[in-house]
């Protein structure tokens, strides 16, 4: 089962990234944007950043020189924190931004497949095979760096593009309070997981341990 969630994650994965990239591009170059803003703009959402990290992910252990292809992506800390972070990106697009636009056609295909399909796909491949009771409590503190180097990343760059890739984010138009707690909640609720994901791959363990005997 593991192998397989695996494999299909690697799947669906690559191919909703390179569909995203092919139909977002040339979209966003036909609103204006040059072609390296466009792909930098494609590459500011934590969404795709997030995807690529669990293709990596899955592309290190299934590659028979995996370790000493992507050591980084192979190891227990990586596996648990790209769970984390895809699932954060399943419950805020469930919960808030898929409220807020209404994709159609294809870009409605690649939003099911990388907001719903690959973190479902990942935390269960997580649950069945990458969870190994080795996380520990400061591996928090290393899972936390990835969203708030993202959250400083965004900030910055939106005065210089004039754009933030998610509307809860935009100080110019929701103020420096609002897109404040935004980023607290989002920041809470990111480090609410990580301790549930420590807790999870402990009890995972012991009930392999358990059944071994």
């Amino acid at each position: 089962m593991g192998r397989f969630l695996q494999i299909a994650g690697l799947v669906i994965g690559l191919a909703g990234l390179v569909l995203q990239f092919c139909i977002t591009v040339p979209a966003s170059m036909e609103a204006g944007r040059s072609l390296l803003g466009s792909i930098v703009y494609l590459f500011s959402f934590f969404t795709i950043l997030t995807n690529i990290g669990a293709v990596l992910v899955h592309t290190s252990l299934l590659s028979s020189s995996g370790y000493a292809w992507l050591p980084a992506f192979a190891g227990r800390r990586m596996r648990a924190g790209v769970a984390v972070s895809i699932a954060l990106v399943f419950i805020v697009y469930a919960t808030v931004l898929a409220q807020l636009w209404q994709p159609q056609g294809l870009f409605l295909f690649c939003d099911v497949l990388l907001h719903y399909v690959t973190p479902v796909l990942f935390v269960l491949w997580w649950l069945v095979a990458g969870a190994d009771g080795r996380t520990r409590w400061r591996d928090i503190s290393w899972w936390m760096i990835y969203p708030i180097a993202y959250l400083i990343y965004v900030l910055v760059r939106a005065p210089l593009s004039g754009e933030v890739p998610y509307p809860f984010l935009d100080v110019a138009k929701n103020g420096a309070v609002s897109v404040a707690v935004s980023a607290l909640a989002v920041t809470g609720l990111f480090l609410l997981l990580c301790i549930i994901a420590v807790l999870v791959d402990r009890g995972v363990s012991r009930i392999r341990a358990s059944s071994v005997r």
